[in-house]
């Protein structure tokens, strides 16, 4: 049984930072590419970060330089750091993992207020 919680979501003001986490169960996490994305009512899902299991990364432009996605293959965690966050930045953040399929956790609400 496959099973990812995204955790650390909450109410921040501009230029605040958050730290969410992903812990997964049911699958050989260190395997696994993991990837951050986020979705607002209204708006297309977008990829926010990706971690690849030979731990390279990439970010949707919107992000770059100020969130840092990071795994801890021992904790079968992924993190995503979020620094300066922007009232844009506001939305559902789910965390997927993929190799032979994919997988989706049930998302954490991040609210950045101006």
């Amino acid at each position: 049984q496959v099973q990812l919680v995204e955790s650390g979501g909450g109410l921040v003001q501009a230029g605040g930072s958050l730290r969410l986490s992903c812990i997964a169960s049911g699958i050989l996490f260190r395997l696994n590419d993991i990837a951050w994305y986020r979705q607002t009512p209204g708006k297309q899902r977008e990829l926010v970060a990706r971690i690849t299991s030979g731990s390279s990364t990439n970010y949707a432009d919107s992000v770059k330089g100020r969130f840092t996605i990071s795994r801890d293959n021992a904790k079968n965690t992924v993190y995503l750091q979020m620094n300066s966050l922007k009232p844009e930045d506001t939305a559902v953040y789910y965390c997927a993992a993929r190799r032979f399929k994919e997988y989706w956790g049930q998302g954490t609400q991040v609210t950045v207020s101006s």
